[in-house]
């Protein structure tokens, strides 16, 4: 039924003589001065697997002149599909009065996978430092084979960040994601058989977990610039990015209680099969939550894909959205020769090789002392970076929604990534007691996570369509910067003091400053 047909049928317009039951109704249309009041009550209800809304209805008539009321049949109900439907009803009214549960925003949903994601993904990385102790004890392991079954994650690490963003940029970042999620689980439960079987077979488990957590950042760089709009672009990637931080937290505080209670494989098992939770999230085509009656429905590369997304929501990202035309090939030569890209690369490296040599110049600082005083040296700092990661989120966005432009707010931002710890590590040269220096580190460190609302938030502002494969190549020359910055480290220290090391330091802080300043900006440039 039509649902102006219905309007116009008897139902609405009753007969003026409506208390004579038998009599048929004869339709007509009746002037405003007619006595009989009519209230109709909608009920609108979606059915969004079938694309279709259903709708009951329910009619009272009140004879305005002798104060009766009549109650039509109880209820009327049509279905059929949304395009056929002639309804003079506001969609956008019907959504903003749905209950906040089901309003809650999908972009957010997809942040909220990739934040969880990144927390199971150092969870995984971190464990092995842990478990490395009774393992290296029970195989008889030197030090030597220690830092080689270390160092081997970064061989596939570093071999798939540019791959990984080739990939994401041209299918979609939601297979890649997903891709990297299984694989880097799958290979943290075989940790323990690969132990059994031997070194060459825990080496080849520790590398394939590698692949899988390299190509996981330019997915999720992927997915995000095409979800997340501009004026919310630096706190959804500050929320996943404080997910690597509280994931290297959860690693931490639960290993060893693991490892007491069920032995070191145990904490390869659990952590790993936890992987399996979130995928059934990110592939399955409806998961339904007993909390809050809250449906999360299946993640999509971009809102353009996803039937389910609510049109208001869908109009607020494509207001900001990027090109909507697939990315067939990678315009290397056109990305290569743009200097805020260099700039970008740069940047990057500075920000990973400063990380390292903090940690490496903070570390004797704390260790000086018992190892029960600076236990919390491993927590403290990584709970700080993802508070500070956060609230840098918010400011930059704020800033944005204010009128500041990108670029100002991305050259303030990561100012304060670099001048920040060069600070601190001015001070911590000073300092003699733990807890001075663990406060002065997590300060360090906290003030570094500006970062994430500053470079790490750039790569989607100047290549939007590219970010995975930019975001691949800066990670790719950080990561090997980082390699090259722990070994430079250990050289000055060999030769000189701990003092050196911190001029060095400070020295590429404000050095990264002057540069990110010069060439940065927060414009598209590739398009």
């Amino acid at each position: 039924m039509n649902a102006r047909t219905l309007f116009y049928s008897p139902i609405f317009h009753p007969p003026p003589d409506i208390s004579t039951r038998n009599k048929p109704f004869r339709p007509e249309l009746k002037p405003r001065s007619d006595p009989f009041r009519i209230q109709l009550r909608v009920r609108v209800r979606s059915d969004e697997k079938k694309n279709r809304y259903s709708c009951s209805f329910r009619v009272s008539v009140r004879d305005v002149k002798s104060e009766s009321s009549y109650n039509l049949p109880d209820s009327l109900k049509f279905e059929e599909p949304l395009d056929d439907v002639d309804l003079d009803l506001d969609l956008e009214s019907i959504e903003n009065s749905l209950p906040w549960w089901e309003e809650f925003p999908k972009r957010w949903v997809i942040v909220v996978l990739c934040f969880s994601a990144f927390l199971l993904c150092n969870m995984d990385r971190v464990n092995m430092s842990i478990a490395i102790l009774p393992m290296s004890a029970e195989y008889n392991w030197n030090p030597a084979t220690v830092g080689l079954i270390q160092s081997s994650f970064f061989w596939g690490y570093l071999l798939t960040q540019i791959a990984g963003g080739i990939w994401a940029d041209t299918v979609g970042g939601k297979l890649v994601l997903g891709f990297g999620v299984v694989w880097w689980s799958v290979a943290t439960v075989l940790t323990p058989v690969a132990a059994k079987l031997g070194l060459p077979f825990l080496l080849v488990v520790r590398a394939f977990m590698g692949i899988g957590e390299g190509v996981a950042m330019p997915a999720m760089n992927n997915i995000l610039s095409k979800w997340v709009p501009v004026a919310e672009r630096s706190r959804s990637l500050a929320l996943v990015y404080s997910g690597m931080y509280l994931g290297s937290v959860t690693g931490l505080a639960f290993s060893p209680f693991l490892i007491h209670q069920y032995g070191w494989p145990s904490v390869f098992y659990s952590f790993g099969s936890l992987g399996t939770v979130w995928v059934s999230v990110w592939l399955n085509s409806e998961v339904s939550s007993d909390i809050f009656n809250l449906k999360l429905s299946n993640a999509y590369s971009s809102p353009l894909d996803d039937p389910q997304l609510r049109s208001q929501e869908k109009k607020l990202i494509m207001k900001n959205s990027v090109s909507k035309e697939p990315v067939k090939s990678i315009p290397w030569k056109l990305i290569l020769s743009k200097p805020p890209v260099w700039a970008l690369i740069k940047i990057v490296v500075v920000t990973i090789v400063l990380t390292e040599a903090t940690f490496y110049f903070c570390t004797p600082k704390v260790l000086k002392f018992n190892l029960t005083e600076s236990g919390l040296f491993c927590v403290l700092p990584w709970l700080t970076m993802a508070f500070s990661a956060n609230m840098g989120g918010w400011i930059a966005d704020t800033l944005v929604s204010k009128g500041f432009s990108v670029t100002k707010v991305r050259k303030i931002m990561q100012t304060i990534g670099f001048l920040g710890p060069a600070f601190f590590l001015t001070q911590l040269s000073h300092i003699n007691s733990p807890a001075m220096a663990v406060l002065c580190m997590a300060c360090s460190q906290g003030t570094d996570a500006f970062s994430q609302s500053g470079l790490y938030s750039n790569h989607q502002d100047i290549a939007p369509r590219y970010s995975g494969v930019l975001l691949g190549l800066s990670n790719t020359a950080g990561v090997l910067a980082g390699v090259f910055g722990t070994a430079a480290t250990g050289y000055i220290l060999q030769h000189g003091s701990w003092d050196d090391v911190f001029k060095v330091s400070v020295g590429l802080y404000l050095v990264g400053t002057v540069v990110w300043n010069l060439f940065s900006t927060g414009e598209k440039i590739i398009d």
